[in-house]
């Protein structure tokens, strides 16, 4: 089963507290990490945190962006023209990971970086100095260090990690691999949390600040849509892995934003067409038709796509789903719309 917001928070209080202690300690939020094209090492004042966001926003074909260290987002152009919007999810108890282990440093590197940055440290950061050094960085191991990784800062729920256990040791073969290592399904979650999806493309007819009592409004659907696919992939120190999300528009449902309508919401069923998928509702039996004036006021008319979300272990859109699964997505579109007593139009 995939893990929800409860399996990222043991000790909040605790965790911050350690937290907090280690970075004062250090003078610094997160170890420094080697550049994997200067070789060079490059000191942060916090925790890589990445956007969490991919820029699609941008206009360009496919968009893409980071998160943590070396985790790289692509994501697909979305084939509607519209605006889009982050996916919420349809599960309210499902969270993206708060943190996770990335290969970081060779021991080689690992000392460097121990050495520079807790040298003259004070509590708890020295005793973590000293453990890393009776260990020897693992110096002739063949293996890498692991580091914790943050989504980002506004979490609220604690990171499982301990701050003795900043890094991680991570041989070839691991034979009791960490939970908190980076995964494809951990990948899969930050896909998830990545995507952008089109807002439904809805018109109303008449439009939205025309609609009268008792007069049948027309959702029309306007344009096409198709999937949308969004790939993490890590590819460091040899370490490669990856998971890409596919989520397929299913469903449109509108919701009048009243009870005084008939219906007050209803489905539509995207089907498949050669242009993507699209619904027709012209004719339709959950057509709005809206029973009482809106008054000096608006209804919060609502449209929304469900979008079945599957993954796969590689950075191929095709490739066969994994389990456990992820819950739908979901694009919302929201317009007010005044409705008035057929009487009260000036003709």
């Amino acid at each position: 089963m995939r893990a929800a917001i409860g399996a990222y928070r043991p000790h909040p209080a605790a965790y911050a507290a350690a937290a907090v202690g280690l970075v004062v300690a250090l003078g610094t939020g997160s170890p420094a990490y080697a550049d994997e094209t200067t070789g060079g090492d490059q000191s942060t004042t916090q925790p890589n945190t990445g956007s969490g966001q991919s820029d699609t926003d941008s206009g360009a074909e496919s968009g893409s962006g980071s998160i943590g260290a070396h985790i790289r987002i692509n994501q697909s152009a979305p084939a509607s023209s519209g605006s889009t919007a982050t996916a919420t999810s349809s599960d309210a108890n499902w969270k993206p990971p708060v943190c996770w282990y990335e290969p970081m440093y060779t021991p080689e590197e690992y000392e460097k970086f121990i050495k520079s940055a807790y040298g003259g440290a004070g509590e708890p950061a020295a005793s973590y100095a000293r453990k890393r050094d009776k260990e020897n960085y693992h110096k002739g191991d063949k293996g890498l260090w692991w580091q914790v990784q943050f989504r980002d800062l506004t979490y609220d729920e604690a990171c499982p990690v301990t701050t003795d256990n900043w890094e991680i040791w991570v041989p070839p073969a691991d034979p009791q691999p960490d939970p908190n290592k980076v995964t494809p399904e951990i990948l899969s979650d930050l896909a998830f949390n990545s995507t952008k999806l089109p807002t439904p493309p809805v018109e109303l007819q008449p439009r939205a600040d025309r609609l009268l009592v008792n007069l049948g409004t027309r959702v029309a659907f306007k344009g096409d849509l198709d999937r949308v696919w969004t790939t993490a992939s890590l590819d460091y120190k040899g370490v490669q892995l990856a998971a890409t999300t596919v989520a397929t528009p299913v469903a449109l449902k509108v919701d009048a934003g009243t009870a005084d309508a008939d219906p007050q919401s209803c489905t539509y069923d995207l089907v498949k067409g050669k242009d993507g998928y699209t619904a027709d509702s012209e004719g339709a039996g959950c057509n709005v038709t809206y029973l009482r004036a809106s008054g000096s006021g608006t209804y919060p008319f609502k449209a929304s796509i469900t979008w079945k979300v599957t993954w796969t272990d590689s950075a191929d859109p095709d490739g066969p789903p994994r389990e456990p699964g992820l819950p739908d997505g979901l694009s919302t579109f929201e317009q007010d719309v005044t409705v008035k007593e057929a009487q009260a139009v000036n003709r």
